[in-house]
């Protein structure tokens, strides 16, 4: 039952084959025999039980309150969940429970959703491995699966066998092992330059960013506002498509979502891409693209133009700019939004207490780590009066080139854009450690990051095994608010590709 898709488990949740209970402890029985994932900071298993045998009255009475009404989720540990401590990972928030739940976590409660837990990300979301948090790094389900020990056995070093395990991208990393370990049915990431879409394509799970004001914001701890969107990740396009329904709207906590009601919408059941026009960005063939990557991606192009689609090639020209923009303004927003931790109203406060600056100086110096801590002197040099105008305001301009050459494209007549979501499959852990964390993430949010500064719509969706029988990801990159043609677009290319399922050797039992 655990392997169903959220639709399927919806339908026998209602038919009585299994019971939202049973349902919840199949569930934390196979997070406890996970465990060495580390997918999860904290289980909420005391709160998960009681909203499950709740939902199993609604279900005995026969008032369930929706698709969703029963199913285990999580939710990525940087959303506030009303007396489940938040962390986002970091010694700053350890121990610190909020007094209410972010929006899209209300919203999945009003649904019946089963909360239960919250998962493992960099430390305040800011990376691109899911390594860099102080709960430890996160390892992919895909590394304890028959497909990459069969390719990687042979190779394998028996001094290193204990650091084969591969990375399971960032920074909703927790969110995406919990989806593909089976462990859950949806879960929530944020998506500020790729954060859900990254993990999605190393899990071998779908990752969706919605477009910017689609889905509030409200109760995220903010990375960047401008860019930060909540992300989904699930096992199917389908079940992407249940859980936007669930959280798109108007929120009046979050100024930035859209006035118009949303209508949730069902994907037609054999979609249909002959009338398209679908773009290939020539841009996104960056360097560092593994030439299997690229193999996919021509294959993927292939059966939209045997399909009937118009396939063209498309220029993004001011792309090999936006990674350097984008860590600008994502720089200068995170030094903006980390003031709020200086010790006094919540999360860690320092001993130190000779003045109220030392007290300051102290409470951040051991609260956040070196990331954190180097993305704030970063921000805060760019904001300088001297350096505004020469870093941020010119940064905001090439934004807005970026988001223009977006609308040209789609001007032009293309519907859809597919590119690489990553650069390579995922790389063990020893080799991912190597280089410092603002490295890793400029060359893995390369192929993301102009969808956020943008604020489009884009999904990452399972497409291959590589030569190592790891899973590698094509994105889709839609029209504003147009998600239901992303959405359809790519279940159609979920039914052509048929990605194959994870073989989990050691939890094939439970």
């Amino acid at each position: 039952m655990l392997r169903a898709s959220l639709r399927q488990v919806s339908a026998a949740l209602k038919e009585g084959q299994v019971t939202p209970t049973e349902l919840c402890h199949e569930c934390l029985a196979l997070i406890k025999s996970t465990k060495l994932l580390n997918a999860y900071i904290t289980v909420a298993e005391e709160t998960a039980l009681k909203q499950a045998e709740e939902s199993e009255e609604r279900y005995r009475r026969g008032q369930p309150l929706g698709v969703l009404d029963g199913i285990p989720i999580a939710v990525k540990d940087n959303f506030n969940t009303a007396g489940i401590e938040t962390t986002c990972a970091s010694n700053m928030l350890k121990g610190y429970i909020p007094p209410y739940n972010a929006t899209v976590v209300q919203k999945l409660q009003d649904q019946g959703a089963v909360l239960l837990g919250k998962t493992n990300l960099d430390e305040f979301a800011m990376g691109s491995g899911s390594t860099d948090g102080i709960f430890g790094p996160v390892r992919n389900p895909w590394s304890y699966s028959r497909q990459y020990k069969e390719k990687s056995a042979p190779k394998s070093d028996p001094e290193h066998e204990e650091f084969k395990w591969v990375i399971t991208g960032g920074s909703s990393g927790g969110s995406a092992a919990a989806v593909s370990s089976f462990t859950c049915f949806a879960a929530l990431g944020s998506d500020t330059g790729g954060s859900t879409r990254n993990p999605a394509a190393h899990c071998g799970v779908v990752g969706l960013k919605p477009t910017y004001g689609l889905i509030s914001r409200h109760g995220l701890i903010p990375l960047v506002n401008s860019m930060d969107v909540p992300g989904i990740l699930t096992r199917c396009v389908d079940d992407a498509a249940v859980v936007l329904g669930s959280l798109a709207g108007h929120d009046p906590k979050d100024s930035t979502t859209i006035q118009d009601v949303f209508q949730p919408f069902e994907l037609p059941s054999m979609p249909d891409v002959s009338k398209l026009c679908i773009g290939i960005p020539k841009e996104y063939n960056a360097p560092g693209l593994s030439s299997e990557i690229l193999a996919v991606w021509s294959k993927a192009a292939d059966l939209f133009k045997n399909a009937g689609a118009k396939v063209i090639e498309v220029s993004l020209p001011h792309t090999p700019y936006s990674i350097v923009c984008y860590h600008v303004l994502c720089t200068a927003e995170v030094a903006s939004n980390m003031a709020r931790f200086d010790g006094l109203e919540y999360g860690h406060r320092s001993d130190v207490n000779e003045s109220t600056e030392s007290m300051y100086a102290a409470t951040r110096r051991e609260g956040f780590n070196d990331v954190v801590r180097g993305r704030i002197l970063s921000g805060n040099y760019f904001l300088l009066k001297q350096n505004y105008e020469d870093y941020f305001v010119k940064a905001q301009k090439v934004r807005r080139l970026i988001a223009n050459d977006f609308v040209k494209v789609f001007r032009s007549g293309v519907d859809i854009l597919l590119t690489p979501t990553t650069l390579s499959d995922a790389v063990p852990y020893i080799e991912f450690i190597k280089e410092d964390n603002r490295t890793r993430s400029t060359q893995d949010d390369i192929l993301t990051q102009a969808a956020n500064m943008a604020g489009l719509p884009a999904i990452s969706v399972p497409t291959a095994l590589s030569e190592r029988g790891l899973p590698v990801g094509l994105q889709f990159i839609g029209r504003s608010f147009q998600e239901k043609q992303l959405l359809t677009v790519a279940k159609w290319f979920e039914k052509q590709v048929k990605f194959p399922m994870i073989q989990l050797e050691e939890v094939k039992g439970a």
